[in-house]
């Protein structure tokens, strides 16, 4: 059976299937893992290494997931992580995310067993 990368999801609790972004991963062949902002960093200590880090912030002004953002991106720069902000008004309202083309739709495959 194969092994679906996996996507942590940064949100702040709020889980209308409206804003969520499990649904549309899980299309593009990701696992999703949602954390809240406090519990982000001891998250991405116990996962294996994610395809990418979406922080699904309630403004695009939020400072918290503003330096968080930052600071992930430096921390995976290396790494080749994608780390996303995504404005929650804007995905709200309906204007289209291209998560596609941002982390891209494959997925890692492990030999059946």
């Amino acid at each position: 059976m194969g092994a679906l990368q996996q996507v942590l999801v940064v949100d702040d609790g709020v889980r209308a299937a409206d804003r969520s972004l499990a649904g549309e991963l899980a299309e593009m062949g990701y696992a999703s893992v949602t954390a809240s902002l406090e519990a982000a960093d001891d998250v991405l200590a116990v996962i294996a290494r994610p395809a990418a880090v979406l922080l699904q912030a309630p403004s695009s002004r939020n400072p918290a997931y503003v330096r968080l953002a930052a600071r992930l991106r430096a921390q995976m720069r290396d790494q080749g992580i994608p780390v996303i902000l995504i404005n929650e008004a804007s995905h709200r309202a309906g204007a289209p995310i291209d998560l596609r083309s941002r982390i891209g739709a494959y997925v890692v495959s492990e030999p059946d067993l």
